[in-house]
Parts: C-alpha cells; sequence; structure tokens
C-alpha cells in the first residue's frame, strides 16, 4: 500500500516524470553500471580504511610543494662546470620558453653530507644533515614550462582536464584511519596558481577533495571557520543533524542515490565529528617548546608541524604549500629570493623528518618535497613590451629537475637519475611525473594500474595510460 510519509516528494507530477523517463533511466544505468555502484560504495563510507593492493610501505604523506619552480641547479644538483662557462654562451642550444642569454653559474656553494656524500646547496644546510635518510631523484621531467599546466600534471596527473589529485586518489584507495578528520588537507596560505584544481577530487566522491586550511591565521579557532556553534551544546547538534540527515536520505532517494548529493551529506557528517578533534589537531602552542622550537618560529614551521600533528592522528595525505603567495619563480633576483624561501623552511623541514624519525613515524609516513619544475643553467633575458628584469634569474624548465623523497619505504643517502653536465635536460634514468606517481602509489601498497574509476564510460587512473614505478628507490 503506498504510504504519503514515506515518500512526501511523491505526486502526480513526480509520477508522470518518473513513467518518462524510466525507458531512459534504464539504458544509462546499463551505461553507465558499475561506476554507478563504485561510487555509491566509496559514498556509503568514503573515509572508511581500506585495504591496499599488497603490503605497503607507507601508510601516510606528508607532500612539502615548493611552488614556483625553485632550482635544481641552487639546491639539490650542482654542476661546478657552469663556473667555467660563466658569462659565456653554451656548447648547445636549449629550447627555453623565453629569451635567454649565457650560462650563468649558481651563487650558491654546495658540500657534501652524511655517509652517503649527498650534495646539497648552502640553502639547505638542515636538511643536508638528513642526507642519509633522503632519496633524491636528479632526473624528473614534466611536459610543459608553464606554471598552470605543470602544477596540474604534478597534482592530478593530467595538463589541461581537470582530474581528481593525488591526494584524493591516494584516499579514495585507502581511506583515512581517522574518521573525524578529512583523509585530505592542503595546508596553503592562500591559493597557488590554479587555485582549488590543485586539490579537488573532480569526478571522485566530493568528500575524498582536499580540505584547503588558510593557514595565513595563526590561532587554531581561526584556521577554520564556524568549526564551533556557540549557542548549541553537542548534544542538541547532534539531534538537529540526526533529523537533517534523515530529510536528506529521503532526498537522496529521490534522487537516484546521486553520488555528488550523497558526498555533500557525507561533508555535513564530517564537519561534526571535526569538532571533537580539529582545533586539538591544528593547535601547535600544545607542543612543548623544544618542539616549537625545533620547527621554528616561520609561516612554514607552523604548517610542517600541524601536518606531523595530523598524520600522527591518522591523516592520509597532507599537502603542505611553501610559496603560494610568493613563489619560488626567481626569474630575477634568483640569489636574494631563493635565500630568503630557503630561510623559511629548511630548518622545520630538517625538523619533520627528526620529529617523525624520532616518533617513530618516518617509517611509514612518505616525506615528498619539490615543485612542479626546475629552472635553466642559463640567464634569462628582458622580453620587448614587458617589465624589466634585472639579468639575474632563471627560466622554467620541464626537461630536467630535482624532487627528493624520505622514510615510507624509500632508500636513504641514495640519489637516482642524472641531469646532463649542465642541469638542463635529464639524461639517466629519467622519472616522468607518470612515474613518480606510479611509484608514491606504490609505496603506499597500491598497484597504479588497477587504482581505477569508472566514470562517463571509461576507466580513469591517475597515471592515464602511462607510468613506470621507480623501483630503484624503493628500499
Amino acid at each position: 500500500m503506498f504510504d504519503p510519509d514515506q515518500h512526501p516528494g511523491f505526486n502526480r507530477r513526480s509520477f508522470l516524470e518518473r513513467s518518462g523517463v524510466g525507458m531512459g533511466m534504464l539504458g544509462l544505468a546499463s551505461l553507465l553500471g558499475p561506476g554507478t555502484a563504485e561510487a555509491r560504495r566509496v559514498g556509503t563510507q568514503p573515509l572508511a580504511p581500506k585495504h591496499p593492493h599488497f603490503p605497503a610501505r607507507a601508510k601516510h604523506v606528508i607532500h612539502i610543494f615548493l611552488n614556483g619552480g625553485p632550482s635544481h641547479i641552487d639546491t639539490f644538483d650542482p654542476k661546478p662546470v657552469l663556473d667555467k662557462y660563466h658569462g659565456r654562451e653554451l656548447p648547445v642550444k636549449l629550447a627555453t620558453e623565453r629569451p635567454t642569454g649565457a650560462a650563468f653559474r649558481s651563487p650558491f656553494s654546495f658540500r657534501q653530507y652524511g655517509q652517503s656524500g649527498m650534495d646539497f646547496s648552502e640553502l639547505f644546510p638542515h636538511v643536508g644533515e638528513c642526507a642519509d635518510d633522503i632519496t633524491m631523484i636528479r632526473s624528473m621531467v614534466a611536459d610543459l614550462p608553464n606554471h598552470e599546466p605543470a602544477l596540474l600534471l604534478m597534482n592530478t596527473g593530467a595538463t589541461r582536464l581537470s582530474r581528481p589529485s593525488l591526494g584524493s586518489w591516494v584516499t579514495y584507495g585507502l581511506g583515512s584511519d581517522n574518521q573525524n578528520l578529512p583523509g585530505y588537507i592542503a595546508l596553503c596560505p592562500g591559493y597557488p596558481v590554479a587555485e582549488a584544481l590543485n586539490w579537488r577530487s573532480a569526478f571522485l566522491p566530493g568528500v575524498l577533495q582536499g580540505t584547503h586550511i588558510n593557514t595565513s591565521e595563526t590561532k587554531a579557532d581561526k584556521l577554520i571557520e564556524h568549526l564551533r556553534h556557540h549557542s548549541l551544546p553537542l548534544t542538541d547538534q547532534r539531534a538537529q543533524l540526526d533529523l537533517l540527515q534523515r530529510m536528506n536520505s529521503r532526498h537522496l532517494r529521490d534522487h537516484q542515490n546521486d553520488a555528488k548529493l550523497e558526498a555533500r551529506i557525507q561533508s555535513f557528517e564530517l564537519a561534526y565529528r571535526m569538532q571533537m578533534q580539529a582545533t586539538d589537531a591544528f593547535d601547535i602552542e600544545r607542543e612543548p617548546k623544544y618542539i616549537r622550537e625545533m620547527y621554528g618560529d616561520t609561516p612554514q614551521a607552523r604548517q610542517l608541524l600541524m601536518a606531523r600533528r595530523l598524520v600522527e592522528r591518522g591523516v592520509r595525505f597532507v599537502q603542505v604549500w611553501h610559496g603560494a603567495g610568493q613563489p619560488w619563480d626567481s626569474h630575477e633576483k634568483i640569489e636574494r629570493l631563493h635565500r630568503k624561501h630557503a630561510r623559511d623552511c629548511d630548518q622545520p623541514i630538517a625538523a619533520l623528518l627528526r620529529d617523525l624519525k624520532q616518533r617513530g613515524l618516518l617509517d611509514d609516513t612518505l616525506v615528498i618535497c619539490g615543485g612542479e619544475f626546475g629552472r635553466t643553467p642559463v640567464v634569462e633575458l628582458p622580453r620587448p613590451g614587458f617589465p624589466p628584469i634585472t639579468i639575474d634569474g632563471r627560466d622554467h624548465n620541464h626537461y630536467g629537475f630535482t624532487i627528493w623523497m624520505a622514510g615510507g619505504g624509500v632508500k636513504g643517502g641514495h640519489i637516482h637519475g642524472a641531469t646532463d653536465e649542465f642541469g638542463f635536460k635529464a639524461v639517466e634514468k629519467p622519472v616522468h611525473v607518470h612515474d613518480f606517481h606510479a611509484t608514491i602509489l606504490h609505496l603506499l601498497g597500491l598497484d597504479h594500474k588497477r587504482l581505477t574509476y569508472r566514470h562517463a564510460g571509461r576507466d580513469f587512473r591517475l597515471t592515464d595510460i602511462f607510468g613506470d614505478v621507480a623501483h630503484e628507490i624503493v628500499a
């Protein structure tokens, strides 16, 4: 018997509407099939912990994103031959994005660190002291030398279309170990180029999107707006939310269990649960004084200490942006600007590695550090019609650059690949961004070819149809 209370939205109009589109929906269901079922499965408990495809080396990721393209030649990949050619034309022709001139030696000295003898520039002496825990990939390759497509490639595996981010894929594959916090958090003061596209979930369920925390605020209760209700206790909020969820569930049934709607409903529940732990997780003042002093008192220090507190509480993927407002994009004044940026993050990055290690967290936390591309070994020249620049900077370079990794099952004190003698192009064991993503997923126990999501009639994956795991960096 028909019960109107169980079907509050069912009337003559909806009856005719459903009758008219019924046959079309049958065809659509057969077309979408597994994707719709998968969306519903994920939407039911999207952040519940899931088993990896095979035993994992890492359980969590902290991705330190040096936004803007730091110069590998001035940080992690010394090229002494540039001293010989400084101020002179190189003997090879370089394909650069903008007009460039003579060879430009690094204004920074390098020295070797650790038993591995790994080279670091004077910009990163503290990180250098952690050399024996680091794998340095000096042969990274991207597709384009422009910021927006390069950022999207590094963060989503695609240069043009809006695709799910790396953090969303990881959280989709593994869920989260803490149901009271988001599985994927982006700590970023403001917004970089391409803004939220860098951490969005695209066609994956919306609850897997990175939760952006604007770390321009320094007080925990201001980092997340409206986290607490100032007039209702949690018990009354719970009663309100239960009523809202019952109404939303009926609404969801009337909309064919739409995955996006279901994700929005899940976000209400997560927002309520965050009241239990979010303020505590982001409040670094609860850390002992000696820990805060170890990290330092810079914006990046506060972000990295938050990142450690988040993975300690089970957050799966934390991205920590550096240079969102003032990027590492040194087309001029590279000595002054790179020194300024490194001073802000060198000590806290090293502190993060030591802190994770002494807590026993580095073994299962993969730390990644790098940008979207590198920079040229030659000086950039002014362009007619553009603002003048001082001739002491470098252009973008996607043909060869450096990213390093630590913990989470990678080899310590290991250098993988190399660029040519000038530092322009990867010539030994090149690692494309797709290979890099495949390797990250492998360390997390995920096969990048099996981690797929059905959307619009085809199976999508982070690495598209590419990607080879760099097994040589795995311990």
